[in-house]
């Protein structure tokens, strides 16, 4: 993986997205519906791409907001559609776009109270809501975002009354139905003018920011943090949660400085990701610069990303912590610390994520629930109860209410924020110092994620690769014990491979949000068997590709 020269500095001018050419091109933009890269194509959560590339117009909102009405119909789906969005510049249209079919075929839709952005979490948290209870009439929901991505990307994706991304048959039917859509140059779409639509009986206004916030309490203990009087820094990222910082400290009285809190689409202040783009990843050393610059005037700091599903977390003495470092915290301190929560609630982990978990979950004598990479996986588990935390190393996590019932079933980076508050509260100590007492009894991780430039043709290559491909006994001078495509948890596919021996282990798998393949590893001994592995890994993947 070759690191930009740009890496971590701040963005050059030449560098920012044109907004008004990415909207212009939104709404000029043909997609070819023969073209496999200019389709409508659900990824591991949503369909996603730029209108600069004809992978992400209008005419495929148009397509995919009819589809999800036909599906709604045949769900029997009748209840309000909850939506809302990010601060991408093509969020907005798209938004647009949605609300005039949306309205066109009757959908009861939930929009924000007063033009509000709306994270993720509080989608989903109001979908659940909504649904309690309830036998018929269910609820679901649309979120306008393309998570972390870089700001000349739009997305769109669908939550079912599940509250959580839609499973791989939901998204697979409404993919399919978009794009025959398309390739009928639109027939059937109902469309009606926006101002029609935002004034239509069935459009409504709904309150997601007081909603969420005056919850928090019945999932972190808000009143420890505030009685500590920690002093907390939030990198607000000019995300969709960027305006309920301040109302969570009023709230709650927390002692919270928040910044970049305005919307800016272009991201100007974001420092360069690892590639030379612009990219809001809270788990990025090289995009978090300005969050680690903070480290020192806070007790702790912490940022999400576009979308508010993920975070990342710094403190004085560890700085940026990995994720999969803070996932093994929160899942220590959370199972010690929630005496209410069954004592069958398992840890939902993915097939990447570090091996930290699996010991840390069996000293606190809780079972493992290893699923593929996407978060629709854990959704039906935190809905009954059985998954009390689930996390993903590319720092997304969710977790259980205090009384054990389920808060959201899509990732939450505002959770996961506000719980390393409440851990240096109650434990008196950062969760880099947690991370430290946990590696020196289980054990040291050393472990590390490559990403390389692939094609389509290459990813979908490397997701349908399969066991029998690989002759070889050993990685890294120890004997392989186990090569699977599929996760020990559900049995579902993994859409590449993971390769383990007994100190170590790699998995491959091609990227369902950009035009990368990523490589995962992971070594027990040593930051020089991990190198070996690495090395091992990227030439068996590259003999996958030729």
């Amino acid at each position: 993986m070759k690191i930009s020269s740009f890496a971590g500095k701040p963005a050059e001018p030449w560098m920012l997205a044109s907004i008004p050419g990415l909207v212009a091109a939104y709404y000029t933009g043909i997609p070819d519906a023969e073209n496999p890269e200019e389709r409508v194509v659900f990824g591991t959560s949503g369909h996603r791409g730029t209108s600069l590339k004809n992978t992400f117009n209008e005419l495929h909102i148009l397509a995919i907001c009819q589809a999800i009405c036909l599906f709604r119909a045949e769900q029997k789906t009748n209840g309000p559609l909850f939506m809302g969005m990010d601060t991408h510049a093509l969020s907005v249209p798209a938004f647009s776009t949605a609300m005039e079919v949306l309205a066109a075929n009757g959908v009861q839709v939930m929009i924000s109270q007063d033009d509000e952005f709306t994270p993720t979490p509080a989608v989903s948290h109001a979908i659940l809501r909504y649904n309690k209870w309830r036998t018929s009439g269910f609820a679901d929901g649309i979120i306008i975002t393309p998570s972390h991505n870089p700001p000349g990307d739009g997305g769109f994706k669908y939550n079912p009354p599940s509250g959580g991304p839609a499973p791989y048959e939901t998204t697979t039917w409404i993919e399919n139905k978009a794009n025959e859509i398309l390739r009928a140059k639109l027939k059937g779409i109902k469309r009606i003018p926006l101002a029609k639509a935002l004034h239509a009986s069935s459009t409504h206004q709904y309150d997601y920011l007081n909603t969420y916030v005056n919850d928090l309490n019945n999932i972190i203990d808000m009143a420890a943090v505030a009685h500590s009087g920690l002093k907390i820094g939030v990198d607000a990222l000019s995300g969709s949660g960027m305006h309920y910082w301040e109302p969570i400290a009023e709230r709650y009285g927390l002692n919270v400085t928040v910044f970049n809190k305005t919307p800016d689409p272009t991201f100007a202040f974001m420092p360069v990701d690892w590639d030379g783009q612009i990219r809001m990843d809270p788990s990025s050393e090289y995009a978090m610069q300005n969050l680690i610059g903070l480290k020192d005037k806070f007790d702790i700091s912490v940022a999400c990303d576009t979308d508010y599903d993920r975070h990342g977390i710094v403190t004085s003495k560890a700085g940026l912590i990995p994720p999969n470092h803070y996932l093994a915290v929160m899942i220590d301190y959370l199972f010690r610390h929630r005496p209410q929560w069954p004592a069958t609630s398992m840890v939902g982990k993915t097939v990447v994520s570090s091996q930290m978990i699996d010991r840390v979950s069996a000293r606190l004598g809780r079972k493992v629930y290893e699923v593929p990479v996407g978060f629709k996986w854990y959704a039906d588990g935190l809905l009954d109860g059985s998954l009390g935390f689930c996390g993903e190393e590319s720092a997304g996590a969710s977790f259980a209410r205090m009384n054990g019932e389920v808060w959201t079933t899509d990732k939450d980076g505002m959770i996961a924020a506000l719980l390393s508050a409440e851990i240096m509260a109650v434990t008196k100590q950062d969760p880099g110092e947690l991370y430290e007492e946990l590696s020196s009894t289980l054990g040291t991780s050393f472990y590390n994620r490559i990403e390389a430039v692939a094609t389509t043709a290459q990813k979908q290559l490397l997701g349908k690769t399969s066991a029998d491909q690989f002759k070889q006994k050993q990685l890294a001078g120890e004997n392989i014990t186990s090569i699977i495509t599929n996760a020990p948890g559900n049995g579902a596919s993994i859409g590449g491979l993971k390769v383990s021996t007994q100190n170590g282990w790699f998995a491959a798998r091609p990227s369902g949000t950009e035009e990368i393949y990523k490589i995962y590893a992971e070594s027990f001994e040593s930051e020089t068997h991990l190198k070996q592995i690495l090395a091992e890994a990227q030439r068996m993947v590259d003999a996958v590709l030729k």
